[in-house]
């Protein structure tokens, strides 16, 4: 469950670090935003010498939540840290790799880059 001043991990190689979310994007009154949401987040930390620098506001889709997922067959997923992808406004990735575990339910979302 992600909500507004959680901080994540950067999931990929964009240049950002860390993220922090200051809103979820879809309805109005959310309070926690899971797998497969987009979130506004700005850069906490920042690699050098990178086209995202730190202070920038930036979209992003989560892709790991240490709140456990139920599957519809029964199985429980739980990972061990917050974890986001930096995208753009299409909803395409910025980064041109993905590290670590992606929830297999971002598919059904249209994230498949």
């Amino acid at each position: 469950m992600i909500q507004p001043q959680t901080h994540l991990n950067v999931a990929d190689n964009s240049g950002a670090r860390e993220l922090m979310c200051i809103r979820i994007i879809g309805a109005s009154n959310r309070r926690y935003a899971h797998i497969g949401d987009v979130i506004v987040a700005v850069i906490k930390d920042a690699v050098p010498n990178m086209p995202l620098e730190r202070s920038e506001v930036v979209r992003a889709v989560i892709v790991r939540t240490c709140k456990e997922l139920k599957r519809d067959n029964g199985m429980i997923i739980r990972y061990d840290d917050n974890a986001a992808v930096v995208i753009d406004q299409e909803g395409n990735p910025k980064g041109t790799r993905v590290f670590g575990a992606i929830a297999r339910e971002l598919r059904q979302f249209n994230f498949t880059k």
